[in-house]
C-alpha cells in the first residue's frame, strides 16, 4: 500500500486524496504553510495522518528558517498556524505538543542540530503510527469471526494513517489471519471518503467489498446482513464518548437497536484524557459548498442554506469496545482507558 505521507529530500510528499480513486496525484509541500493548507483542504485527512502531517509541518517550518536567532518566535508562528487547521482531531494537537516538547528540550543546541532533532522526532511519530496500527490490528482481529460481514464508515486505512490503518487495519489483520469476511462500506457524505477511498483500498487488497448508500445501513441490519460495525475516531473523551465522521452516531444507534457490536479502533493518542465527557469536543463546521456540490457538480440551489458538521458525537453507551495498541478497552471506559494510559 502506498504511504499517505512521507518525508523526502526535505519536502513533505502526500497523496492528494481529493483526486482518488480516478487519479493518483502526489503533492509536494515545501513549507509549513503548504502543509497547513493541505490539512485544511483535505489533501490529507484521517486523524492519525493529520498528526503525522503536523509533525512533518513543524520540522519543515524550522528547516526553512535561515537563522536560529529568533527560533522561539519562529517556532510559535509555525505551531500556531498548524494548530488552527482542524479543531476536532486529537492526534493533531498530540503531535504538535510532542514536537513542542522536543523543541523545548533541544532549543539550546546549535540551530542545525535542533533542526535535525525536529526532523528525527517527526519521523519517529510516523514510524510509531505504523507500529501502533499493526498492534491495533493484531488485537482487534480476535473480535472478528470467520464468515462475518462488517460495516465500516468513512476511511480508516492506510490513507488515514501513516500505514496499515486503524479500523481498516483490524479488517486487514483478520483477512491476513485467513478469515473470510465481507466488508460493507457506506458512501460517507458529503466528501464520499467511503466510496472513493475505502473501496479503493479494499479493492487493492482484494478484500470483498460492497458499497452502500449512507441511508441503507438500517435496511441491511434489519435483514441480518451485518455482523458488526467498526469505525475509527477523531477524538475520544476519557468516559468513552467519541467524535468521528458525521454519520457515526446514526450507526451506533442502529447497531444498538439491532443488537450488533459497535467497535472503535484508535491509538491511545486519540483519547483526550483532559475531557471527562464528549460534550466538550469541538465539532468542526466545514464549507457549505461541500454539500451543495460534488466534484464541482451542483446538487441543489446555490442559495439554499446548508449545515455541514464534519463530525458527530457517539455516546459511550453505544460503544461495545475501544481497540487500542495497549489492549481492548470495555465499559466502564473511565477505568479501562485509564489503565491503558498508566501503561503508556
Amino acid at each position: 500500500m502506498l504511504p499517505s505521507i512521507k518525508w523526502a529530500k526535505n519536502k513533505v510528499v502526500m497523496i492528494d486524496q481529493r483526486k482518488l480513486p480516478e487519479e493518483e496525484v502526489y503533492v509536494e509541500c515545501r513549507d509549513y504553510d503548504h502543509v497547513a493548507e493541505a490539512i485544511e483542504k483535505m489533501v490529507i485527512r484521517g486523524a492519525p495522518a493529520i498528526g503525522v502531517a503536523a509533525g512533518f509541518g513543524v520540522a519543515l517550518g524550522l528547516l526553512k528558517v535561515k537563522s536560529g536567532d529568533n527560533r522561539d518566535k519562529e517556532f510559535e508562528k509555525i505551531f500556531k498556524r498548524l494548530a488552527e487547521t482542524r479543531p476536532t482531531a486529537r492526534n493533531l494537537f498530540w503531535a504538535l505538543a510532542r514536537m513542542k516538547d522536543t523543541f523545548e528540550k533541544n532549543k539550546y543546541l546549535t540551530f542545525s542540530k535542533l533542526q535535525e532533532r525536529m526532523i528525527d522526532e517527526a519521523l519517529n511519530i510516523e514510524k510509531e503510527d505504523v507500529r501502533t496500527n499493526k498492534k491495533i490490528g493484531s488485537l482487534g482481529k480476535e473480535l472478528i469471526k470467520d464468515g462475518q460481514s462488517i460495516l465500516t464508515h468513512c476511511n480508516t486505512g492506510s490513507l488515514a494513517t501513516a500505514g496499515f490503518g486503524t479500523a481498516l487495519g483490524v479488517i486487514r489483520a483478520a483477512v491476513e489471519q485467513g478469515k473470510k469476511i465481507r466488508v460493507y462500506v457506506d458512501e460517507t457524505r458529503p466528501l464520499l471518503q467511503g466510496a472513493r477511498l475505502t473501496c479503493w483500498e479494499l479493492k487493492r487488497d482484494k478484500i470483498p467489498v460492497t458499497l452502500i448508500t449512507d441511508n441503507a445501513a438500517g435496511y441491511l441490519m434489519q435483514r441480518g446482513m451485518i455482523s458488526l460495525v467498526i469505525t475509527g475516531a477523531d477524538r475520544i473523551a476519557r468516559n468513552g464518548d467519541m467524535a468521528n465522521k458525521i454519520g457515526t452516531y446514526s450507526l451506533g444507534v442502529l447497531a444498538k437497536e439491532h443488537g450488533l457490536p459497535f467497535y472503535v479502533a484508535a491509538p491511545l493518542n486519540t483519547i483526550d484524557f483532559s475531557l471527562a465527557e464528549g460534550g466538550k469536543i469541538p465539532i468542526e463546521e466545514r464549507s457549505p459548498e461541500e454539500v451543495r456540490k460534488i466534484r464541482g457538480q451542483c446538487l441543489t440551489l446555490s442559495e439554499v442554506d446548508v449545515l455541514n458538521p464534519a463530525f458527530d458525537l457517539t455516546p459511550a453507551s453505544y460503544v461495545s469496545a475501544i481497540i487500542t495498541e495497549k489492549g481492548i478497552a470495555r465499559p466502564p471506559f473511565e477505568k479501562s482507558l485509564e489503565e491503558f494510559k498508566e501503561r503508556d
